[in-house]
Protein backbone atom coordinates (compact mmCIF):
# COMPACT_ATOMS: atom_id res chain seq x y z
CA UNK A 1 0.00 0.00 0.00
CA UNK A 2 1.69 3.58 -0.79
CA UNK A 3 2.46 5.67 2.11
CA UNK A 4 0.19 8.23 2.78
CA UNK A 5 1.87 11.73 2.09
CA UNK A 6 2.77 13.74 4.98
CA UNK A 7 0.85 17.24 5.59
CA UNK A 8 2.56 20.48 5.44
CA UNK A 9 1.81 21.07 9.39
CA UNK A 10 3.20 17.47 10.51
CA UNK A 11 6.99 18.48 9.10
CA UNK A 12 9.87 20.07 10.98
CA UNK A 13 11.35 23.38 9.98
CA UNK A 14 14.42 22.62 11.51
CA UNK A 15 16.51 19.50 10.43
CA UNK A 16 20.12 18.22 9.21
CA UNK A 17 21.22 18.85 5.67
CA UNK A 18 23.47 16.59 3.78
CA UNK A 19 25.56 19.06 1.39
CA UNK A 20 26.82 16.97 -1.65
CA UNK A 21 27.49 18.36 -5.15
CA UNK A 22 26.13 17.19 -7.97
CA UNK A 23 23.54 15.35 -5.72
CA UNK A 24 19.54 15.83 -6.89
CA UNK A 25 16.50 15.12 -4.75
CA UNK A 26 13.38 16.07 -6.42
CA UNK A 27 9.60 15.85 -4.59
CA UNK A 28 8.50 12.01 -5.40
CA UNK A 29 11.77 10.93 -6.77
CA UNK A 30 13.70 8.23 -4.76
CA UNK A 31 17.98 9.12 -4.06
CA UNK A 32 20.54 6.31 -3.38
CA UNK A 33 23.50 7.31 -0.80
CA UNK A 34 26.38 5.27 0.22
CA UNK A 35 27.01 7.13 3.63
CA UNK A 36 30.33 6.37 5.19
CA UNK A 37 31.92 9.32 6.55
CA UNK A 38 31.93 9.32 10.37
CA UNK A 39 29.71 13.16 10.49
CA UNK A 40 26.70 11.50 8.08
CA UNK A 41 26.95 8.01 10.21
CA UNK A 42 26.09 10.34 13.07
CA UNK A 43 23.41 12.43 11.23
CA UNK A 44 22.02 9.09 9.20
CA UNK A 45 21.50 7.70 13.13
CA UNK A 46 20.16 10.43 14.65
CA UNK A 47 17.86 10.29 11.73
CA UNK A 48 16.47 6.69 11.98
CA UNK A 49 16.02 7.57 15.89
CA UNK A 50 13.96 10.59 14.91
CA UNK A 51 11.20 10.65 12.21
CA UNK A 52 14.10 9.86 9.28
CA UNK A 53 14.10 12.98 8.14
CA UNK A 54 17.16 14.81 5.98
CA UNK A 55 17.61 17.13 3.59
CA UNK A 56 19.53 17.20 0.54
CA UNK A 57 21.23 20.38 -0.35
CA UNK A 58 24.27 21.48 -2.78
CA UNK A 59 27.26 23.40 -1.88
CA UNK A 60 27.45 27.21 -3.34
CA UNK A 61 30.99 28.16 -3.69
CA UNK A 62 29.64 31.55 -4.18
CA UNK A 63 28.50 31.97 -0.52
CA UNK A 64 31.87 30.23 1.36
CA UNK A 65 32.23 31.75 4.40
CA UNK A 66 33.46 31.00 8.34
CA UNK A 67 35.29 28.16 6.95
CA UNK A 68 32.40 26.13 5.50
CA UNK A 69 31.24 25.35 2.31
CA UNK A 70 27.99 28.02 1.58
CA UNK A 71 24.64 26.09 0.62
CA UNK A 72 22.46 26.93 -2.19
CA UNK A 73 18.92 28.46 -0.43
CA UNK A 74 17.36 25.84 -2.06
CA UNK A 75 16.90 21.85 -0.84
CA UNK A 76 14.80 19.27 -0.82
CA UNK A 77 13.68 17.51 2.32
CA UNK A 78 13.37 13.11 1.93
CA UNK A 79 12.34 10.59 4.13
CA UNK A 80 14.95 7.20 4.48
CA UNK A 81 12.57 5.35 3.04
CA UNK A 82 14.87 2.27 3.32
CA UNK A 83 18.36 1.39 4.59
CA UNK A 84 21.01 -1.22 5.43
CA UNK A 85 24.06 -1.84 6.97
CA UNK A 86 27.08 -3.02 5.66
CA UNK A 87 29.45 -5.27 7.21
CA UNK A 88 32.07 -2.32 7.39
CA UNK A 89 30.44 -0.14 9.50
CA UNK A 90 28.75 2.36 6.30
CA UNK A 91 24.66 2.91 5.67
CA UNK A 92 23.08 2.00 2.47
CA UNK A 93 20.10 4.26 2.34
CA UNK A 94 16.80 5.63 -0.17
CA UNK A 95 15.76 9.17 0.55
CA UNK A 96 12.25 9.27 -0.71
CA UNK A 97 11.63 13.10 -2.04
CA UNK A 98 8.82 14.91 0.02
CA UNK A 99 9.14 18.76 -0.26
CA UNK A 100 11.66 21.69 -1.03
CA UNK A 101 12.52 24.04 1.47
CA UNK A 102 14.27 27.40 1.04
CA UNK A 103 17.06 27.54 3.69
CA UNK A 104 15.90 30.80 6.41
CA UNK A 105 19.41 30.14 8.37
CA UNK A 106 21.61 27.67 9.39
CA UNK A 107 22.01 26.30 13.16
CA UNK A 108 25.02 25.30 14.93
CA UNK A 109 26.52 21.78 13.96
CA UNK A 110 25.44 18.87 15.82
CA UNK A 111 27.83 15.59 15.97
CA UNK A 112 29.81 17.43 13.03
CA UNK A 113 26.91 17.63 10.57
CA UNK A 114 24.97 20.41 9.49
CA UNK A 115 21.73 21.71 10.10
CA UNK A 116 19.46 24.58 8.79
CA UNK A 117 16.17 25.65 10.10
CA UNK A 118 13.57 25.95 6.69
CA UNK A 119 10.73 27.54 5.30
CA UNK A 120 8.53 24.73 3.60
CA UNK A 121 4.97 26.62 2.97
CA UNK A 122 5.96 28.40 -0.24
CA UNK A 123 6.87 24.60 -1.72
CA UNK A 124 3.60 22.82 -0.15
CA UNK A 125 2.46 22.09 -3.93
CA UNK A 126 4.88 19.32 -3.95
CA UNK A 127 2.95 17.20 -1.46
CA UNK A 128 0.36 16.64 -3.51
CA UNK A 129 0.36 13.61 -5.75
CA UNK A 130 2.62 14.44 -9.21
CA UNK A 131 0.58 15.30 -12.11
CA UNK A 132 -0.29 12.57 -14.66
CA UNK A 133 0.53 14.73 -17.62
CA UNK A 134 3.00 17.51 -16.75
CA UNK A 135 2.68 19.37 -20.59
CA UNK A 136 6.24 16.85 -22.17
CA UNK A 137 6.43 15.96 -25.50
CA UNK A 138 7.50 12.84 -24.67
CA UNK A 139 8.64 11.39 -28.34
CA UNK A 140 10.66 14.81 -28.49
CA UNK A 141 11.92 14.14 -25.25
CA UNK A 142 13.11 10.40 -25.41
CA UNK A 143 14.71 11.85 -29.65
CA UNK A 144 16.60 14.36 -27.34
CA UNK A 145 17.33 11.73 -24.71
CA UNK A 146 19.25 9.13 -27.16
CA UNK A 147 21.32 11.75 -28.43
CA UNK A 148 22.68 13.02 -25.25
CA UNK A 149 22.99 8.97 -23.72
CA UNK A 150 24.86 8.20 -27.03
CA UNK A 151 27.22 11.49 -26.73
CA UNK A 152 27.74 10.76 -23.12
CA UNK A 153 28.32 7.06 -23.50
CA UNK A 154 25.36 5.94 -21.27
CA UNK A 155 23.98 2.92 -21.52
CA UNK A 156 19.77 2.49 -20.63
CA UNK A 157 17.28 0.34 -20.19
CA UNK A 158 14.55 1.58 -22.78
CA UNK A 159 12.32 -0.75 -21.68
CA UNK A 160 12.01 0.61 -18.64
CA UNK A 161 12.46 4.04 -19.81
CA UNK A 162 9.21 3.45 -22.09
CA UNK A 163 7.30 1.97 -18.81
CA UNK A 164 7.83 5.18 -16.87
CA UNK A 165 4.74 7.35 -16.61
CA UNK A 166 5.37 11.39 -17.39
CA UNK A 167 6.53 12.99 -14.20
CA UNK A 168 8.06 9.69 -12.72
CA UNK A 169 10.55 9.50 -16.24
CA UNK A 170 10.60 13.77 -16.07
CA UNK A 171 11.84 13.38 -12.25
CA UNK A 172 14.26 10.77 -12.72
CA UNK A 173 16.16 12.17 -16.23
CA UNK A 174 16.81 14.89 -13.98
CA UNK A 175 18.17 12.94 -11.00
CA UNK A 176 20.01 11.34 -12.77
CA UNK A 177 21.66 12.69 -15.45
CA UNK A 178 25.15 14.15 -15.22
CA UNK A 179 24.30 18.13 -15.33
CA UNK A 180 26.62 20.53 -13.68
CA UNK A 181 25.96 21.39 -10.29
CA UNK A 182 23.64 25.00 -11.63
CA UNK A 183 21.96 23.48 -13.93
CA UNK A 184 21.04 20.68 -11.37
CA UNK A 185 19.97 23.21 -9.06
CA UNK A 186 17.86 24.81 -11.49
CA UNK A 187 15.72 22.05 -12.23
CA UNK A 188 15.48 21.92 -8.50
CA UNK A 189 14.32 25.45 -8.65
CA UNK A 190 11.77 24.93 -12.11
CA UNK A 191 8.33 26.21 -10.28
CA UNK A 192 6.57 23.29 -11.88
CA UNK A 193 6.65 20.25 -13.34
CA UNK A 194 6.07 21.81 -16.85
CA UNK A 195 8.45 24.58 -16.18
CA UNK A 196 11.17 21.44 -15.28
CA UNK A 197 10.45 19.51 -17.74
CA UNK A 198 11.17 22.28 -20.33
CA UNK A 199 14.19 23.01 -18.66
CA UNK A 200 15.11 19.21 -19.36
CA UNK A 201 14.52 19.77 -22.52
CA UNK A 202 16.86 23.07 -22.89
CA UNK A 203 19.89 21.60 -20.89
CA UNK A 204 19.62 18.18 -23.21
CA UNK A 205 19.72 21.02 -26.46
CA UNK A 206 22.77 22.81 -24.70
CA UNK A 207 24.54 19.60 -25.04
CA UNK A 208 23.77 18.56 -28.31
CA UNK A 209 25.11 22.30 -29.65
CA UNK A 210 27.73 22.30 -27.55
CA UNK A 211 29.18 18.93 -29.11
CA UNK A 212 28.12 19.64 -32.11
CA UNK A 213 30.92 20.63 -35.10
CA UNK A 214 32.45 23.76 -34.73
CA UNK A 215 31.47 24.19 -31.06
CA UNK A 216 34.51 24.95 -28.56
CA UNK A 217 33.47 21.62 -26.84
CA UNK A 218 33.89 19.72 -30.04
CA UNK A 219 37.48 21.30 -30.48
Amino acid sequence: MPRTPPRLEDLPDSFPVFPLSGALLLPHGRLPLNIFEPRYLAMTEDALAGGRLLGMIQPDARRAGSGAPGLYRVGCLGRIAAFSETDDGRYLITLAGLIRFAVAEELPMRRGYRRVRAALSFYAADLAPPPDAPGVDRQGLLADLRDYFARQRIDANWEAIGDMADSALITTLCMACPFEVAEKQALLEAPTEADRAAALRALLAIDAHEAAPGSSRAS
